[in-house]
């Protein structure tokens, strides 16, 4: 085959600037892994980089095929004895722009960017979870440090995000408070969280207080949320922010508030992913996958993203 089936941006826009194409097909070089992708999950930096952020300012060319996760099977290798073989499942995620993304039939992906995908996961649901979980790994274990008896405060806990940052900061002991919807109340709590604050009902910066860590996954873009979460922080607490371009006054203002802050931007990471899946086999870990599209319906899972209130992850499938 010399193409294949894609879905791409041909300019910066609206989800209408998403389109089905043919693509050339990738050619896999040195260490990296062609994969035949079975399911790519959809994520919020797909959509802002659609739209002239995220990562736009470095897409040299048109068409540009978008998306970060994958679940796919392997088609080449780098060589004979590689661990990842052809026709070994695997999931994980890339880097666009600098490589091509995963709304296709194909992706050529580095090695230490895949590892095989957990086993008790169909492909969907497989997809659904590299960069959002490696996001929430980073942010919680690598720079909160959950611990036990640790106070943690996270935003968004419903989302893509937010659903692993809820579990895995319960599962590393931490004491969780998580803000949502009513309709996700219960839901959290079951993931782990020992209090669910429903924004629509109650601010959380006049229902918490003293708290360790704050995980923004909001930041400065909806009622400043992160501004007022500095305030819920114990003195020298710590607030780890996610969303690119949110916040821009956030060092100077947890300077003043006299508590820390960083940003924070999500690495590929075969190895840490190969540790998810364990936790995910062993149920210690859930993934949930709000709905899914076909590849060629990758517009109307961008408009539901950015409708807002998706519970989890949106999947897109590519391949049987």
């Amino acid at each position: 085959m010399t193409t294949m089936r894609a879905v791409a941006m041909t300019e910066i826009g609206g989800p209408e600037v998403l389109q089905s194409i043919d693509a050339p097909m990738p050619v896999r070089a040195n260490a990296e892994v062609l994969v035949k992708v079975l399911a790519a999950g959809v994520n919020p930096i797909d959509a802002k980089t659609r739209s002239g952020r995220g990562v736009s300012g470095a897409i040299r060319a048109y068409p540009a095929i978008l998306g970060y996760d994958l679940c796919g099977e392997i088609v080449e290798s780098p060589y004979q004895a590689h661990p990842l073989q052809p026709g070994r499942r695997v999931y994980g995620m890339t880097m666009v722009p600098r490589l091509d993304g995963t709304y296709a039939e194909y992706a050529v992906v580095p090695e230490a960017f895949l590892t095989p995908a957990p086993t008790t996961l169909s492909p969907v649901e497989a997809a659904a979870v590299p960069l959002a979980a490696l996001t929430a790994w980073g942010m919680v274990v690598d720079v909160a440090r959950a611990h036990d008896g640790q106070r943690m405060l996270i935003h968004a806990g419903a989302g893509g995000v937010g659903h692993f940052a809820v579990q895995l900061a319960a599962y590393f002991g931490a004491r969780v408070t998580a803000t949502a919807s009513q309709r996700n109340v219960g839901w959290l709590h079951e993931l782990g969280a020992s209090r669910v604050i429903d924004y629509s009902a109650e601010r959380f910066d006049e229902a918490v207080d003293e708290v360790d860590v704050v995980i923004d996954l909001i930041g400065n873009v909806h009622d400043n949320t992160g501004s007022r979460s500095l305030s819920v922080l114990r003195p020298g607490g710590l607030l780890v922010n996610a969303p690119t371009g949110s916040w821009p006054t956030m060092d100077e203002e947890a300077a003043a508030a006299g508590v820390r802050a960083t940003g924070y931007r999500v690495a590929p990471s075969g190895s840490t992913l190969a540790v998810i899946a364990r936790l995910i086999d062993s149920g210690d870990l859930r993934v949930h996958v709000d709905r899914t599209f076909p590849l060629a319906e990758a517009a109307e899972a961008h408009r539901l993203l950015e409708g807002g209130h998706v519970r989890g992850k949106l999947v897109l499938t590519v391949a049987e």
